[in-house]
């Protein structure tokens, strides 16, 4: 639940239910956690799965000291950066990944696996992410391959062709 709010603060989306305490709920579009957040996380390809466990604890330590400083009463039954508002969630991440903060990179690292998961979706296939309207690629509106799972594009990006195919470039778009 508190990796799912950091991801949550990082790229907002739409709250999956009435109760789901994790989304704060303030767009009406999917967001890093519907976009596959927290799964991209705990990849090990990525290398920070391991770490975690460690980054839940301390999140919600940090949470719990922001919310003492500012006078913020939690709700107890929920992880403390969980109970925050958005606002307050928000507050939180931007104190840890400020540059002066000594944990900077650690932060910025688990923002950065939320935007990736958003902008790209790292850990699916593209064409898997949009068949089942990825939010990010779908906000993007990135293509859709051919039906035949190819894309292939009749304009040039610069509005010109930049230099001819490779003599032994096959049908397929593969160097031979």
């Amino acid at each position: 639940m508190t990796l799912e709010a950091f991801a949550d603060t990082i790229i907002p989306g739409q709250k999956r239910y009435v109760d789901d305490h994790a989304i704060a709920g303030v767009e009406c579009d999917g967001g890093a956690v519907a976009a596959g957040a927290v799964e991209l996380l705990e990849h090990p390809a990525g290398g920070i799965a391991p770490a975690l466990d460690t980054i839940v604890v301390e999140l919600n330590e940090y949470a719990e000291s922001w919310a003492h400083d500012h006078n913020v009463s939690l709700d107890g039954g929920l992880p403390a950066f969980v109970a925050l508002t958005f606002e307050g969630r928000s507050a939180v991440v931007q104190e840890l990944t400020d540059p002066a903060h000594p944990e900077k990179q650690m932060w910025v690292g688990a923002a950065l696996f939320c935007n990736m998961a958003f902008d790209s979706a790292a850990h699916l296939s593209t064409a898997e992410a949009l068949s089942a309207s990825h939010p990010g690629l779908t906000a993007m509106r990135f293509d859709r391959p051919d039906p035949d799972g190819l894309w292939r594009y009749t304009d040039f990006s610069y509005g010109r062709q930049l230099a001819n195919p490779h003599p032994n470039t096959t049908a397929t778009g593969s160097p031979s």
